[in-house]
């Protein structure tokens, strides 16, 4: 039962992610145009504003199944409902204080909003954050019975839950926004859809897994250590929570919403980049976790085996990003402009890349985060990640009054070039126990294929322009299979061919036996 759910879970989250992305794609371009620039950024302004606020969790959240993992050993079930109860009274008491501060910002929007916002405006931010706080206040203490669910390992029915979300919650906003009822309909649904997925969480603990809360008799010290256990968890998420949110916040402060809206177009093509890479050094976490368990004291052969499973899965994932980024760079702004967007978003594109190009570097290396957790090394990379926030929150106050959209995500674009390709590769080096010196030279022969490609491109860039969608994806896909080619012969390893090959001999077996 187990390996299933695990299997089928996995299966879910993928498919949620790739549907996420594809609704993301065609979903976007509509909403931009039924709302306008101005109403899109002020969505956007305060959506962030108020995911800002999730910080107050501290990271509590994340420690659930540490220690019900612990009871669990134990078979120690009056602990588990004790564990059950200190959460539920720990979140409600977060959420209650989410309440509170998103109250006084929907009755002080002068705090987020320093210029440009009609009477109008107003009132509609107000309307959007008293609803998006209600929401935040409520998934506090609810967020329990999903981490139950994740604990006894019924993942299947926690990612089809949200795999239905993610495909529901378009197919009711779509109409509402025709029939011209706009933002607050796309945020009324949000949180509509969020409700009914709590209460089924809290349908399947209470009466499926049969759990109870016990409301007293705490262990003694228990607070202490879960606040000790999530301290760096917290500053993880504070951290995140300025790297890709506080741009949006400055701009809608010093700049406007339209500038909101230009930010987060090219902030939106940046999340969905991200999530290719991490999707692929995921299924490698537990062969991290291995290798560091079975190789330890031996020094030698622990940086062999680190160094050759973060190369190779860096390698995997150079291979597919170098795809995306580069036809981003010669196909993107005619997609942004032509077919995305529109032509008021023009700076979207340099948003884009100054958010993508930067942070491929911390996505071809994102299996160095789990070898930081397996050596418990992991502290470190949050006191760089707090001083990398701190440095973006700095420059990009500084550049956003300057140069707008583009000013802020270049502001984010230095701090990720500093902590993650410089600072974080020599830590890996120095404390890791990883050849990062190996890994680069890798990535440059690698780097070779793409050579040719990147000249087809400018070429086809600089004498080919686009006139029909026909020639536009004409372009994308020659790009591609330029690409492909060149890559297979001079950048792949036999490892990576055999990747490609074993799916195609076996789909080519089936085909012959029909």
């Amino acid at each position: 039962m187990k390996i299933n759910q695990l299997k089928l879970g996995s299966f879910l989250s993928y498919l949620q992610m790739a549907i996420g992305v594809i609704i993301g794609l065609l979903y976007t371009p509509i909403m931009i145009q039924l709302l306008g620039k101005n109403e899109y950024g002020l969505y956007n302004t305060v959506s962030s504003t108020i995911s800002m606020l999730s910080v107050l969790s501290l990271g509590i959240n994340s420690s659930y199944i540490h220690y019900f993992s612990i009871y669990k050993k134990e078979n120690n079930t009056v602990s588990i409902y004790k564990l059950n109860g200190l959460f539920l009274i720990i979140l409600s008491i977060i959420g209650c204080v989410a309440l509170a501060c998103g109250l006084f910002l929907s009755f002080h929007l002068d705090v987020i909003f320093k210029y440009g916002l009609t009477t109008a405006e107003y009132e509609l931010a107000r309307v959007l954050m008293l609803l998006l706080t209600v929401n935040l206040s409520i998934s506090f203490p609810m967020s329990v019975f999903a981490n139950i669910i994740a604990a006894n390992e019924r993942f299947v029915y926690l990612k089809l839950l949200n795999l239905i979300k993610t495909v529901v919650s378009p197919l009711l906003t779509l109409p509402l926004l025709l029939m011209g009822y706009r933002s607050i309909a796309m945020v009324s649904i949000t949180v509509a859809l969020a409700l009914i997925t709590d209460i089924l969480y809290l349908y399947y603990v209470l009466f499926i897994l049969k759990n109870k809360f016990i409301f007293h008799s705490f262990e003694k010290g228990i607070f202490v250590s879960l606040l000790i256990y999530t301290s760096f968890i917290a500053i993880n998420l504070i951290v995140d929570q300025i790297n890709w949110n506080i741009d949006k916040i400055l701009l809608g402060r010093f700049k406007g919403t339209s500038a909101v809206a230009v930010y987060s177009v090219g902030y939106s093509l940046n999340t969905y980049y991200m999530m290719f890479s991490t999707s692929i050094s995921g299924v490698f976490t537990p062969r991290v976790h291995k290798i560091v368990n079975q190789t330890y004291g031996d020094f030698a052969e622990q940086r062999l085996q680190l160094t050759s499973l973060f190369t190779k899965v860096g390698r995997i994932q150079f291979l597919f990003l170098g795809l995306i980024a580069s036809g981003l760079i010669f196909f993107g702004k005619d997609f942004i402009v032509r077919y995305w967007a529109g032509a008021d978003y023009a700076d979207s594109y340099y948003v884009m890349l100054l958010l993508i190009l930067p942070a491929s570097i911390p996505l071809i290396q994102n299996l160095g985060i789990e070898i930081q957790r397996a050596e418990n090394r992991h502290s470190f990379r949050s006191v760089v990640y707090g001083a990398m926030a701190l440095l973006n929150l700095g420059l990009s106050y500084y550049l956003c009054q300057v140069y707008g959209a583009i000013g802020s995500a270049l502001g984010t674009a230095v701090s990720l070039v500093l902590a993650n390709g410089l600072v974080m590769n020599i830590y890996y080096y120095k404390k890791c126990n990883i050849d990062i010196v190996l890994f680069w030279k890798n990535i440059l022969r690698m780097s070779v294929g793409l050579i040719v490609p990147i000249g087809f491109g400018v070429v086809m860039t600089i004498f080919i322009k686009t006139q029909s969608t026909v020639l536009f994806l004409l372009k994308m896909s020659l790009y591609s299979l330029v690409y492909c080619v060149f890559m297979w012969f001079l950048s792949m390893n036999d490892y990576e061919k055999t990747i490609v090959k074993l799916p195609l001999h076996t789909i080519g077996r089936k085909f012959r036996k029909v």
